[in-house]
């Protein structure tokens, strides 16, 4: 079969390699793909956004899947396009991505439904959020209602800190018209555990637990990014966490999507917050995250075109979801000056000593061809490299003797991703 994957990023690189193992495909196409994606997959020179023209090489090419990856086009409707055309594709429609694409309709959600999250206040006015933060118990979390790159959330020790937020995010617009309306969150503290779920609008399949490092810096310090490195299983997601999320929170949300006339079909991505309290979710994404697609679907062993067109056909329950028991860990390797400011357009060397090796991978997120032929940087996000072991700390250890074989100038990374796991 042919199979079109939507996106350019390290997750859609993850998906390509994963669609590449499946005996059922012979042909991949990616648009508009990167430097990395083009060594599995065909390039197809069209963006993400340009739903009729993704459909119209879909029906042209005679596409059996197509696969989307970002979060853009899922909240933009990109699946009911294809669907209109008769055309399989793989991902939610436009009205159950909402759940990712506005905080404040997942948050109305969980509390009608009883799906343990955070106390919070909806604003669409600043003045009226400035009146609520005046009396708010501090430190507290503004969001951005709708996409934001993973960035629009702001934690504020101190009133004032609250107040410029509003400004920041309402007024000043600094993450676009995602601010149009704000979430207003009570702070949450815990361990912070990803858990990604193939869903058929009735069944729900969780793959491996994962954990992000969202900060730009070590020790968690710096601004919030789309992600900084990542490592699969957390340790802290036990059997007894996990029942009780299967109970309360992953089928209820199912459930909650389908009662309320916005059946779900994909990937379902939890956020969750191990409280002293028992674990709450955090934000949920309508698609693969981005590191954790990295490390988890480098741990997935059952065909993947076999999950995905389960999810489509609602057969999702005849399926058995298996994963390797060796863990997983990726150091991104980023542009110094993410996620502000920074230069590209630099040639990495070393990407050929990952060839031909099944433990240690590079997925690229930005990168592209220059007119030389070169692989450079096209990102602020550079590569993911990631590494298979026995153990958490031995893959932590091949990731970043990994990291070391790659280099490009303005060259940076986190050096502490998974180090707290070394203690335990």
């Amino acid at each position: 079969m042919k199979v079109l994957i939507i996106g350019s990023g390290g997750r859609e690189h993850a998906i390509a390699l994963s669609v590449k193992k499946s005996k059922r495909v012979s042909k991949i196409y990616a648009a508009p793909g990167n430097a990395g994606i083009a060594s599995v997959a065909e390039i197809v020179n069209i963006g993400v956004m340009e739903f009729e023209a993704l459909a119209d090489f879909a029906e042209k090419e005679k596409i059996d899947l197509t696969i989307v990856g970002p979060d853009d086009p899922l909240v933009g409707g990109i699946v009911d396009v294809f669907e209109a055309r008769g055309l399989r594709v793989f991902g939610p429609r436009k009205n159950a991505a909402i759940l990712e694409g506005s905080k404040a309709f997942s948050k109305d959600l969980m509390k009608k439904y009883g799906i343990p999250t955070a106390a919070y206040e909806n604003f669409d006015d600043p003045k009226k959020a400035e009146e609520y933060l005046m009396h708010a118990d501090m430190p507290i979390v503004l969001k951005a209602d709708g996409l934001a790159l993973g960035k629009g959330v702001l934690i504020c020790n101190t009133r004032e800190e609250a107040l410029a937020g509003v400004k920041e995010i309402m007024e000043d617009k600094k993450f676009g018209s995602a601010g149009n309306k704000m979430v207003v969150e009570e702070f949450m503290t815990g361990r912070e555990v990803s858990v990604l779920s193939f869903v058929d609008g009735n069944t729900i399949k969780t793959m491996a637990s994962a954990q992000d490092h969202k900060r730009a810096k070590d020790n968690d310090e710096g601004l919030n990014t789309g992600g900084m490195g990542n490592f699969s299983p957390s340790p802290f997601y036990t059997k007894e966490i996990e029942e009780f999320c299967q109970k309360n929170i992953f089928q209820k949300t199912v459930d909650a999507m389908k009662a309320e006339g916005r059946e779900f079909k994909g990937v379902i991505f939890f956020g969750l917050m191990l409280t002293e309290k028992g674990p709450k979710v955090l934000e949920f994404n309508a698609r693969f995250g981005d590191p954790e697609a990295q490390v988890v679907l480098t741990r997935m062993k059952t065909d993947i075109i076999d999950v995905m067109e389960a999810c489509i056909d609602g057969t999702l329950d005849k399926l058995q979801l298996d994963f390797m028991d060796q863990a997983a860990v990726c150091v991104i390797l980023a542009s110094d000056g993410y996620p502000l400011s920074y230069e590209k357009g630099f040639e990495i060397t070393g990407l050929d000593r990952f060839d031909g090796r099944d433990d240690y991978f590079c997925f690229h997120a930005g990168t592209k061809f220059n007119d030389a032929g070169k692989i450079v940087t096209n990102g602020g996000r550079v590569l993911g490299v990631t590494a298979l072991g026995n153990t958490l700390k031995e893959a932590r250890a091949k990731a970043y003797e990994a990291t070391e074989w790659v280099d490009f100038k303005n060259k940076y990374m986190r050096t502490d991703i998974a180090k707290s796991i070394e203690m335990l």
